[in-house]
């Protein structure tokens, strides 16, 4: 763990995507949303927003981590086959393959309810963060973001 490591902090608003992260240990994204912001991630940290996720964790915000394998591309219905009449269910989405989830402590939380979709941070952001606004810190401690 190196302080200029790339974290990306995506969303899990569904408790399907949050199984598949535990307990399969992979988590998807969109072909057209993940370059250059997420291909070259270390880490990759799950915002729980949403009624469905919030069920384990009943207030918005980065519980879990995990350290990224690997990736490749798939089709969206072949990651999910139980959705093949999805709107989007030809799309190509990179499913990154991860270690086991760790948990973030403290957790990171969103108390100005930031829309968040992708936030691309470094490490020592990450472990210093309890709330999103501290992902995107200049502050001189940390190192450079690019």
């Amino acid at each position: 763990m190196y302080a200029d490591d790339c974290v990306v902090v995506g969303v899990i608003r569904r408790a399907h995507d949050l199984r598949a992260a535990q307990a399969e240990r992979w988590y998807r994204v969109p072909l057209w949303h993940a370059a250059p912001t997420v291909v070259d991630a270390v880490y990759l940290a799950f915002y729980l927003s949403g009624r469905d996720a919030q069920r384990q964790s009943p207030a918005g915000g980065v519980y879990w981590f995990a350290r990224v394998r690997g990736y490749e591309l798939h089709r969206r219905c072949d990651l999910l086959p139980q959705e093949k009449a999805h709107p989007r269910a030809n799309d190509l989405y990179l499913r990154f393959a991860l270690d086991p989830l760790q948990a973030k402590a403290p957790p990171i939380f969103n108390p100005t309810r930031r829309t968040i979709t992708f936030i691309r941070t470094t490490w020592d952001r990450f472990r210093a963060a309890t709330v999103i606004a501290d992902l995107y810190s200049e502050d001189e401690a940390f190192v450079r973001r690019d």
